[in-house]
Formats: C-alpha cells, structure tokens, sequence
C-alpha cells in the first residue's frame, strides 16, 4: 500500500500538467484562428520566396577558394596570364618643382581570367566583393616605379572593389593616391614645359609569366575635365608601353601614363620679371641728377642693388639648386648687372669731376702767382680781376704796354749795376709769359665753362646707352625663349 502523502503528491502533479497543456492548446487556438480569419476575408496571393534573404552557401564555398591554391596565378607553368588595366585620372593635386615630384589620385582597375574563381550561375550576373576577399584569391602584383609615397584610400573602409563574373573573368579596382618622381628640366624656366610619366609594372612576374597590356590602347586612360593646376596648363595625357630589363631578374612589362604641363608665365611676369624691370629703370633715374649731389645718387644706386638681390634670392629659394642656368637667372643677373653698372658709372664720373676740378685749381693757382710779377704799375682793380683768372685781352695788350714803358731817373739808377745782355732777357720773359697765360687761359677757362654748364659727358652717354642696350636685351631674350 503506498502511503497517503505520496498519493497526494502525485494527484496535484496530473493537475499542475493538465492545466499547462489546457493553456498551450488555447493559445494554438487563437493563433490558427487569425490565420483562418486572414485566409477566409481576402484572397491573397503567394509572394515568391526572398532570394536576398534566403540563407546561401559561404563565399568561400561558392567560389570553391579552399579547393586551390591561390598563392600561385592562374595557369601555373603555361603561358603567360594576359592582365588588362585601365586608369581613371581623378585628380592631379600637385607639382613640386623642389622636390621634383607630382602627386596623383587615380582608379586602378586590373582584368584578369582565373578559371578557379568560375562558378554556376542561371542569371550569368557577376558578384561583387569589397577587399577582405582580396586576400584569399590570387591579384596582380602591380607597383608604381619610381613612387615616393602611395596609399590606397581606406574611408570609410578600404577604396576596393573586386567583381567575378561566372566565366571566371575578374574585375579588379583600386583608388589610390601616389606621389611620383618626374625629371624636369628648368634651363628655360618659368618659360618651360614639363612631362611627367607615371609608370606600372608587375613586381614579381616577369614577361613570361605576366602580360601586361593596356585594355583599350590610348581609350584605357580617361580623365576629368576638371582636372587643374595653379601654375600649369595641362595640355594632353597619353599611354605608352614598353619592355623593362633588369639584369638580376629579366624582361617586364612596363605601362606609362604621360601628360604634358605647360607654366603659366603671368605669375612670374608679376612677382620677378615687372619688379626686375622697373628696378633697372628706377637706377637710370640717377643719370639724371646731379653729378654734386653724392648721397641721393649713392643711395639710388644701392637701394635698387639690394632689391635685385632680394628679388634673386626669392626666386631662387623656391627652385632646386641645379647646376645649369635657368632662363630666368638669365634676365634677373642681367638686370642685376645693369643696376651695378648704374652705381659704377657714378663712381666714374664723380672721380673724373674730383680730378678735373683738382686741375682746374691747380691752373687757376698757377696762373696767379705768374701773374704776380707782372702787377707793377697796374691798377688795384685790374690787378684783381688778373689774378681772379678772368683778365682779357686788354689787360694783356696793357701788361704788354707796361713792360716798354721807359724807365724813370731811380729805375735807370738801379739798372746800371745790371749787364745789358740780362735786360733784354728780363723783358723777353715777361712778354712770352704775359702771351702764352693769355692764349691758354682763355681756351682752359671756356672749356671749364662748357663743362660746368653741361652735366658730365658720362651722364649724357649712359642716359642714351644704358636704356638702348637693355631694350636690345629684351628683344632677344623674349624672342628666343618665348
């Protein structure tokens, strides 16, 4: 006999299960009666099932990625794998002339055929992946030679895109931004016109493994028409392709991506070229001045020295240091010359003036301490005027007059004691000197008045050359470069 308890236990379990499956088959109930009720008030019709939200294979599994080894390319130990590219040029950000480099933002995008990636497709659609696919399957090996810096763009996740199409054909895409080195040539700079190649090539595969091909010849390289620079011109991109040897590792193909960039020369015109000008013309207006007044001519003439030198060393900062002459080193040393020559030519004239007007006192006292002996019996006034160095042919004819006068009673007295082989050796003398001052006096005294009136020679001829050579420099320098 089992004992009253456990009787009682195991009634108010049957109860506790009964009322649980009650409540269960309630709310089953409820639930297929708004179904019916759905069914019985309209006829919907059957929607077809939501292929995107259908649960399909992995990636991996559909393109069989497992199933091969993807660390070597597509037909392994036959013939070369032809690789198609094109390029999209989005923008040209900059060109360095002291770094000699540009900077560039393109679209890579590769074509390829690798069977292993084909799978089965009714629709023949193609499937397209971001890059965490990149790294499973096998991708060209392309670089850029001659790259300073590159970068594939990863905002908001990495710039790549990777299609596969179910014949096994490969779409493969890239955004990347690469700063390249570009020989220039600055021997006619700012006149100049620079061409820059931007170069692709397989790293590891050589020619007999990889061929490398632009996939639509000069239509596989487009760009916007928006594309600008400050300071050049684009003026045409085009491609090219070649064979690359290197002599530890052997042939490769080699893609180019050339543009031409002509200078803009009206920046230049403004910042060097106008301020050089008018600084030669500002030294010219010293020729102009007179040749007395030391500091206006000297301070001219170093003013615009120290500008020029300014204006070179800014030109010069801003370019790298070649070892050949730029055409603008040209007109700017040139011009630099011509200032220089500005300042020597004051130097000369005023030495020259100093020496002349050493001479003319010289003479001036020459002629009046001749004259001294020669003042006796003259008037005060006269004497003066002899002595000032402006005494004219009659005070001469006067001096000469005075020297045949006859001798009085004192003076004949005194004249006795002397030989008369010295008396008329004493009036010789005294005539000569009285004609030759007079004769040269007067062509010194008008060629000094024709010098003082006039400003110096030097000055006369330099207004005259020193523009006219200049011009003449400017034909021939515009001619040639321009």
């Amino acid at each position: 006999m089992m004992p009253y308890w456990v009787k009682s236990l195991v009634v108010l379990l049957c109860l506790l299960v009964t009322g649980e499956c009650s409540r269960h088959r309630h709310r089953v109930r409820r639930w297929t009666g708004t179904v019916e009720t759905q069914k019985h008030g309209t006829a919907l019709t059957k929607k077809p099932p939501d292929v995107t939200k259908s649960r399909k294979p992995k990636t991996e599994n559909l393109l069989k990625v497992d199933d091969h080894d993807f660390t070597m390319r597509p037909a392994f130990g036959g013939p070369a794998i032809p690789v198609g590219v094109d390029v999209q040029v989005e923008s040209l950000d900059s060109i360095s002339e002291v770094d000699m480099d540009f900077t560039m933002t393109l679209y890579l995008r590769h074509y390829w055929k690798d069977e292993r990636l084909s799978f089965t497709s009714s629709t023949n659609k193609s499937m397209t992946f971001d890059g965490r696919l990149v790294k499973k399957i096998w991708v060209p090996d392309v670089f850029f030679v001659h790259s300073k810096r590159s970068f594939i763009h990863d905002t908001t996740t990495e710039n790549i895109m990777l299609r596969v199409f179910p014949d096994g054909h490969v779409l493969y895409s890239l955004r990347v931004t690469v700063t390249a080195a570009c020989n220039m040539d600055f021997s006619r700079f700012p006149l100049d016109s620079q061409t820059c190649s931007l170069e692709l090539e397989s790293y590891a595969y050589t020619d007999e493994d990889l061929m490398l091909y632009w996939k639509s010849g000069d239509e596989s390289l487009s760009t916007d028409d928006r594309i600008s620079l400050s300071q050049f011109l684009i003026q045409k991109f085009h491609t090219t392709s070649r064979l690359a040897f290197y002599s530890s590792t052997g042939w490769y193909n080699r893609l180019y991506i050339n543009f031409t960039l002509r200078r803009h020369i009206f920046f230049f015109l403004l910042q060097t070229y106008f301020p050089a000008t008018l600084m030669v013309m500002l030294s010219w207006v010293s020729f102009w001045i007179d040749r007395r007044a030391v500091p206006a001519r000297v301070s001219l003439g170093i003013t615009t020295v120290l500008t020029m030198s300014t204006i070179i060393t800014g030109v010069n900062a801003s370019m790298p240091r070649v070892s050949y002459i730029k055409a603008v080193d040209i007109y700017l040393w040139v011009s630099f010359v011509f200032v220089f020559l500005s300042v020597l030519e004051y130097a000369a004239v005023n030495y020259l003036s100093t020496v002349q007007d050493r001479r003319e006192r010289k003479m001036r006292e020459r002629a009046r301490s001749q004259s001294l002996a020669c003042t006796c019996g003259i008037s005060h006034t006269r004497t003066m005027t002899m002595l000032d160095g402006t005494y004219s042919e009659a005070d001469t004819n006067s001096l000469a007059g005075y020297t045949e006068d006859p001798m009085g009673p004192e003076e004949e007295q005194e004249m006795r004691g002397v030989s008369v082989s010295e008396k008329p050796e004493h009036m010789v003398v005294h005539l000569s000197v009285s004609s030759e001052s007079t004769a040269t006096k007067k062509k010194r005294s008008l060629r000094a008045l024709n010098i003082m009136q006039n400003t110096h020679a030097i000055d006369k001829y330099s207004r005259m050359f020193f523009p006219g050579s200049y011009i003449f420099f400017n034909l021939i320098y515009w001619s040639v470069y321009c």
